[in-house]
């Protein structure tokens, strides 16, 4: 492990060497990742995660029953304490043994961490215990129709009526959310406020009245985000997480636990489409192209790059807010898998014009019989506009890290 990573590891005597706990990962992932869920390998995640999701939802069972859930969570909520670099190590071999997208990520992830961080007893006590197991799935309210990368411009409101909050508005990419039992939302609780004032960040249960889930279809038929229709849904007043109004202080750091450990199983799943790339290029004769070699080149250079940045950026202090270095990871790495699949289908040739839809099944909308190259390509291109835009995370460096003047408005 890297030396970046030095003043992070814990040193108990309790823990095993990072060279064991690797090898344990590897010799679970390999007893259990087969029989029923073997069709699960590699499945469900960015651009897939329509994929097997009842399935997947019981492989984070099976993933709780080793307990690989919340490995870095502090023990008093459920968690195993592991220090940074077995949570590292963890997410690289996961992907490495083809584990497949995470149904419980938003949970874990996101909301999980934020509940230890901000939330009050009551609420770790409610929900942490079902994330953990496995048995409770969340999506994240956070974008608009004109609230994208500007989360401080949402429009969705909601006030108190005795012991509820009663919600109105939209919100809009919202990943997982038909399969979920929670979402928390960001919502203007203060009439009249503006920006990041008067935002209240709520939990708030998906089935019931008052809710309408709309998936969005895309040019590959299936339909991974949703728009989420709130028209007089209810919440529980005890379920607004920090005081209401200031919503904006605990989004953030929700977005700071997303920018963390969680980057290094993405960056294993980025070297696996490079390696299928590579081997395309072998089959197809391409690697005597110099122009073809020249960029599977960079693009390896590049992502030894990107896992570099993304390790001495694992630091999150007491305000829950990210180093400056990690101001440039979602810019860069959006960039990078962008490129990649444009890198994909030049490898290809002529071949990547050969598409077709296949039959569509009650239900669906059918789906593109393609390869993972063509699927890696059209997926790409929200890379640069899911999680902050690339103009917006222009500024966000710009501004946050580099300390320049804010853009006029």
């Amino acid at each position: 492990m890297s030396e970046l990573l030095t003043s992070e590891i814990a040193t108990g005597t309790n823990q095993p060497t990072e060279a064991e706990f690797r090898a344990e990962i590897r010799q679970w992932m390999q007893d259990h990742l087969c029989g029923e869920f073997e069709l699960l390998r590699h499945r469900g995640g960015p651009g897939d995660e329509h994929a097997f999701v009842q399935e997947r939802m019981a492989w984070e069972r099976e993933l709780a029953t080793g307990g690989w859930t919340g490995i870095g969570w502090p023990s008093d909520h459920g968690g195993r304490g592991l220090p940074i670099n077995l949570e590292v190590a963890f997410h690289e071999e996961y992907s490495a043994a083809g584990g497949p997208g995470r149904a419980g990520l938003i949970g874990e992830g996101l909301l999980g961490p934020t509940l230890i961080h901000f939330g009050t007893p009551e609420q770790q006590q409610r929900f942490l215990p079902g994330i953990i197991a496995g048995t409770e799935f969340w999506c994240q309210g956070y974008s608009e129709p004109n609230a994208g990368s500007d989360l401080a411009n949402v429009k969705t409101r909601a006030w108190r009526d005795g012991d509820d909050w009663v919600i109105e508005g939209q919100k809009v990419w919202t990943s997982l959310a038909q399969w979920s039992d929670w979402c928390f939302v960001v919502c203007r609780t203060e009439e009249g406020s503006q920006r990041h004032k008067g935002l209240s960040y709520l939990l708030v249960p998906m089935k019931q009245p008052g809710i309408e889930i709309r998936p969005i279809r895309q040019i590959t038929g299936t339909a991974e985000f949703n728009e989420v229709f709130f028209d007089g849904a209810r919440t529980s007043a005890d379920l607004c997480v920090g005081a209401p109004g200031e919503g904006w202080k605990v989004a953030m750091g929700t977005l700071a636990f997303e920018r963390g450990v969680l980057t290094l199983g993405q960056q294993m799943a980025f070297n696996r489409e490079l390696t299928e790339i590579t081997e395309t290029a072998r089959e197809l004769g391409m690697t005597t192209d110099p122009v073809i070699r020249q960029r599977l080149a960079a693009m390896w250079s590049r992502l030894k790059i990107m896992r570099w940045n993304a390790l001495r950026a694992l630091r999150v202090d007491d305000d829950v807010e990210l180093p400056r270095e990690a101001m440039i990871n979602k810019l860069y790495w959006a960039d990078l898998h962008r490129d990649m699949g444009e890198l994909a289908m030049d490898v290809l040739g002529a071949g990547a014009l050969l598409t077709r839809y296949s039959e569509a099944h009650e239900g669906d909308a059918g789906d593109l019989e393609m390869g993972p190259e063509h699927k890696l390509f059209f997926f790409s291109r929200s890379d640069t506009i899911y999680g902050g835009s690339d103009e917006i995370q222009r500024n966000v460096i710009g501004e946050r890290a580099l300390g320049l003047p804010r853009e006029p408005r």
